[in-house]
């Protein structure tokens, strides 16, 4: 049965990768990105996410089955609080209403093994109790400190925590919607791009995710994951992050953590 699916960040890399997939098995998918997408808004802010979910609901009429979160930005300033943790939870919390339309609704965002790694308790805790200025100022405190490697793994770790609280309220579970979390390892796409150029830093990547299964994967193994987890045969996974990371998860945390 064809099913309608909102995809964000499909302009390039994962979310690229699953969109033609879902459209390969006759979905429809609304994608949105910054451009070449059917919604075109910015994340980063208010207006954009405002916008995003206003397109969305309008094209597929105020019903949708699925809605996965692929965009995500990585660097070391503010902009990953923005996209990846607010932008993210606006998006998936607006378009929640029309989830629960559906007949047997899925959602999924995109995680990172980076949220396994040190982070900003402060970003963390003001991301986590909806306070954007709050988290902003503590990412720009830590940028300016000479701690912006911090902002991007606190982004997603906050991610990872949101949706492990928000998978079994009332408003998720109870309405019958899973929603879990993929989180990949280093990914061949065109966000990682520039670390594989750089001799320094691939060295400091290899050091950091270690992946002892075959390596660094290519956006399909990660779509392939997401594509499960939001299709009708997933009715009782929730609140889980899945780790699509060559192992590297076990490998840095070890067989303690479970």
């Amino acid at each position: 049965m064809a099913r309608t699916i909102a995809v964000s960040g499909t302009a390039s890399g994962i979310g690229r990768t699953l969109a033609g997939l879902l459209r390969e098995q006759g979905d429809t998918v609304v994608g949105v990105d910054l451009r070449d997408a059917d919604v075109c808004a910015d994340l980063g802010g208010a207006e954009g996410r405002s916008h995003a979910v206003a397109q969305v609901l309008d094209l597929c009429g105020g019903t949708l089955d699925a809605v996965v979160a692929c965009a995500g930005v990585s660097d070391f300033t503010e902009l990953p609080v923005k996209v990846n943790y607010f932008g993210v939870a606006a998006l998936m919390e607006g378009l929640r209403p029309a989830l629960a339309r559906a007949e047997a609704p899925r959602a999924a965002v995109v995680g990172s093994i980076a949220g396994t790694h040190p982070v900003d308790e402060e970003i963390v805790r003001a991301c986590l109790a909806g306070d954007e200025p709050a988290a902003l100022d503590a990412a720009a405190k830590a940028v300016a400190e000479g701690g912006g490697h911090k902002t991007y793994p606190s982004s997603k770790a906050a991610l990872a925590r949101w949706m492990r609280r928000a998978s079994v309220t009332p408003e998720w579970a109870g309405e019958g919607i899973p929603l879990n979390a993929v989180a990949p390892g280093v990914v061949r796409t065109p966000m990682s791009a520039p670390l594989f150029e750089d001799e320094a830093m691939l060295k400091v990547m290899n050091e950091a995710v270690r992946m002892p299964l075959n390596g660094y994967a290519g956006p399909e193994v990660i779509a392939e994951a997401l594509r499960w987890l939001v299709s009708p045969a997933n009715t009782h996974m929730t609140g889980q992050v899945v780790y699509v990371d060559g192992g590297a998860e076990a490998t840095l945390r070890g067989p303690d953590v479970f």
